[in-house]
């Protein structure tokens, strides 16, 4: 047998094996959503996490999966490298919003109140 063909599946390996890719793509799709791009980085249109502002669905992580194949450790490795990227996206985006609420805050200090200019004098 050559280095290169693999050697036949278990059917327990085959059904680990499937439910890795299965864990893998939900990975994906997530991330996909959650960045506004599809697989083949074309933009799209969609709020983050795919879904409108607090409607998404909370993770969990996946039970009973046992080492990861080998021949799935790239996708895995690629999946992870981009998590990173995109927790350091959304660690920016704090950064970046934090400062701007603060310069909005700072010029609110600034402003005296003003005494009403319109007396309600009906109530």
């Amino acid at each position: 047998m050559s280095p290169e063909a693999e050697a036949p599946r278990s059917t327990e390996d085959t059904t680990a094996h499937a439910r890795w890719e299965a864990a893998l793509a939900d990975l994906e799709a997530t991330l996909d959503d959650a960045t506004g791009t599809d697989t083949t980085g074309t933009d799209t249109d969609t709020t983050v996490a795919g879904t409108t502002a607090g409607t998404a669905t909370p993770w969990s992580a996946p039970t009973g999966l046992g080492p990861v194949p080998r021949d799935l450790v790239g996708r895995a490795s690629r999946l992870l490298a981009a998590q990173r990227d995109r927790i350091t996206a959304v660690e920016d985006a704090r950064r970046v919003t934090l400062e701007h609420l603060g310069a909005l805050r700072a010029v609110d200090a600034t402003r005296t109140p003003q005494a009403a200019v319109y007396l309600d004098a009906s109530a």
